[in-house]
């Protein structure tokens, strides 16, 4: 499936779900700046999000977390319950690593702090519209702590040359089209050397592959 691209003509649609009005429609003023993307609507809390995707197809979902009624993790399990469309972005101050690593189970595509630069924040943005998942510098060591293990070194591991490669672009923050790009293999084929990295380590996501290799690969 091509990645699709957004434009001034075709921008990417977004719904902005905060429970703080100032917060949310600050984050609208900021975002109406950029041509390419455009706020499709806005929500208080994950029901009345879940009210407004009945009905409208959005490119990305910015949710919070800390809301009334349904949090952004009831709310982000509910919309892959539903298979609704569309990328998920967690944007909060939780750092919790409950928090994170429920979210990275549920398939989030960006797991951001609140605390970033503006210019962050859409760079960020963009990145996840692009199919890279993204989630906040500052949560590494929480997660590297989390998944630490004793160093096993790469005869142990019996990975390939080739997924040795992956593996360290993986933790380059390389998406798996840049891998391929990279390596001038399909990007088909880095999607099968990233599972079977997955299966020999055993993780489930790309960035616990990542926080892996940055503490286990010399």
């Amino acid at each position: 499936m091509s990645q699709k691209v957004f434009t001034a003509t075709n921008p990417a649609r977004l719904l902005l779900v905060d429970d703080h009005p100032m917060l949310r429609h600050g984050m609208a003023d900021l975002l109406s700046l950029e041509m390419d993307i455009e706020v499709a609507g806005e929500a208080g809390n994950g029901k009345e999000a879940l009210v407004f995707l009945e009905t409208q197809e959005v490119d990305l979902i910015v949710l919070d977390h800390n809301m009334p009624v349904m949090n952004g993790i009831e709310t982000l399990k509910k919309i892959r319950e539903l298979g609704i469309g569309g990328k998920v972005l967690l944007f909060t101050v939780s750092d919790n690593l409950k928090d994170v690593q429920e979210a990275l189970e549920l398939g989030v595509d960006g797991y951001l702090l609140k605390d970033m630069e503006p210019e962050e924040i859409i760079a960020n943005i963009r990145r996840i519209l692009r199919g890279e998942l993204m989630i906040s510098p500052a949560l590494a060591p929480i997660l590297a702590q989390a998944m630490r293990k004793p160093t096993q070194n790469e005869a142990q591991l019996d990975l390939t040359d080739r997924e040795l490669q992956v593996l360290r672009m993986i933790a380059e923050g390389m998406s798996n089209k840049m891998i391929g790009n990279k390596l001038g293999i399909a990007e088909s084929t880095v999607k099968v050397h990233v599972k079977h990295i997955l299966g020999k380590i055993g993780l489930r996501t790309r960035v616990e592959a990542a926080v892996w290799a940055v503490n286990n690969l010399r």
